[in-house]
């Protein structure tokens, strides 16, 4: 008597499929659903084995090899956690993964949850030895295959830029790109010009990077720049006509926007400790109250300096003394320490900024001139000019002094400041403006 037939266990397939890149995923039939057919061809023949196709499908275009890190395929392995496949169905193992390390941690979740994998062009069944270690010598040449592409990559890369080729990426401001090529863009080219000169004249990126920021001066991208993008910008050799491979310059196909001298100039400084630029750029700008301040008989007082050691004293002397003259009046003070006398005409600026009057003055002049500035944000930037006037460079704030006091008079009592009510509203604005652009951004 015959022994009836075991019912066939119903096996439920998935396929999946990967492309490396997105060339040619636009077409109507493309790599992926090439993989596909062949797999469901290997499914429909395995029918009499109880194989079935599941509905969902499992497609990675342009998409790497090289990485777990992939929808379709986490798709697939949250759907063998659930328990909805018994068997996954690749074209060839490298379109699951190129990594052998990779690989064995999908083998991995393929036998906990009892799944079999199956290629299509390399027969074998992961759940005998002989099929695993088949399937560990095809990773390894897929691994292999993988890194020889790698470095035939970097070699091709490496060999166009020695012949000095644009190999993409970011687009640096002053060129654009043609046919390939970077082509000088005249109007930004003049930009970066004026950006590596102005860096000569003040020798401090903070202090340049704030006043770009202030004219509003933006990236490629449309962004005001910082400080990391200037250093980036002064950095970069493609100004110099140049193509950088690992640190390694090579003369470029394109035009250089920067001269040698001027971009000597600007290296020399840079190689300069940011501290001891610093320390130049405080140095060499202009005392706060120069041209400005006077003793009761007239004479100009001008900055005057002596050190002691590693300190500097910094003072405002007469013209008398310097010239040797005997002073109209001997109870006048004919030497001041410059740190007490400036301190003193801020706080007096700080004091009349806050005043109703100066508050008044400065709305009726925005609203004269059309400002668009809210009330509310002119008050109260009047009431945090303390604040204001910390974050200015020294050049900054010898600058604003020069627009707010008209003159300053030492007398035998102290001093008399004659302010120019008028430059407020001028200053305030100029403040106020390059603080909405930021908070804009």
């Amino acid at each position: 008597m015959e022994q009836p037939s075991k019912p066939i266990r119903r096996q439920r397939c998935a396929i999946y499929t990967r492309k490396s890149s997105e060339e040619g995923l636009e077409q109507e039939f493309n790599s992926l659903h090439a993989q596909r057919e062949a797999c469901e061809a290997y499914i429909a023949s395995q029918r009499s084995e109880g194989w079935v196709l599941v509905r969902d499908q499992y497609d990675d275009g342009g998409i790497s090899g090289g990485t777990l890190e992939r929808p379709g395929l986490n798709q697939l392995l949250a759907d063998i956690e659930d328990g909805l496949i018994d068997v996954v169905v690749v074209y060839k193992i490298d379109r699951l993964s190129r990594s052998l390390m990779d690989f064995s941690k999908l083998v991995e979740v393929f036998d906990r949850n009892g799944v079999t994998f199956v290629s299509v062009t390399q027969s074998f069944n992961t759940t005998t030895s002989m099929g695993r270690l088949t399937l560990n010598i095809l990773l390894s040449f897929a691994q292999f295959e993988r890194e020889v592409t790698a470095e035939r990559i970097r070699d091709k890369v490496k060999a166009s830029r020695m012949k000095g080729m644009w190999m993409g990426g970011y687009v640096p401001l002053g060129y654009d790109v043609r046919d390939r090529k970077l082509i000088m863009n005249a109007e930004e080219a003049a930009s970066v010009r004026m950006v590596f000169e102005r860096f000569v004249e003040t020798g401090s990126a903070t202090a340049l990077a704030r006043e770009l920021r202030s004219q509003g001066f933006r990236s490629k991208q449309g962004t005001l720049i910082d400080k990391g993008y200037l250093y980036r910008l002064l950095n970069n050799r493609v100004y110099r006509g140049e193509a950088v491979h690992k640190g390694k310059a090579y003369p470029g196909e394109h035009d250089a926007i920067i001269e040698a001298r001027l971009w000597d100039q600007v290296h020399t400084i840079l190689s300069e400790s940011p501290r001891k630029r610093a320390g130049n750029s405080r140095t060499q700008s202009s005392a706060l109250l120069k041209g400005l301040i006077f003793t009761a008989t007239g004479a100009a007082m001008t900055p005057s300096s002596t050190k002691k050691g590693a300190r500097r004293y910094r003072y405002y002397v007469s013209m008398d003394v310097i010239r040797n003259r005997e002073p109209d009046e001997a109870d006048i003070p004919r030497r001041l320490a410059a740190d007490t006398v400036e301190a003193a005409v801020v706080n007096e600026l700080r004091r009349v900024m806050r005043t109703p009057e100066t508050t008044a003055q400065v709305l009726a002049h925005m609203a004269r001139e059309g400002h668009e500035i809210a009330d509310a944000d002119v008050i109260s930037a009047l009431e945090r000019f303390h604040d204001l006037w910390g974050q200015l460079f020294p050049a900054e704030q010898a600058r604003i002094v020069q627009l707010l006091v008209r003159r300053i008079t030492v007398t035998a009592q102290g001093l008399v400041i004659d302010m120019r009510t008028d430059g407020i509203s001028g200053v305030m604005r100029d403040m106020m403006m390059p603080r909405k652009q930021e908070a804009a951004e």
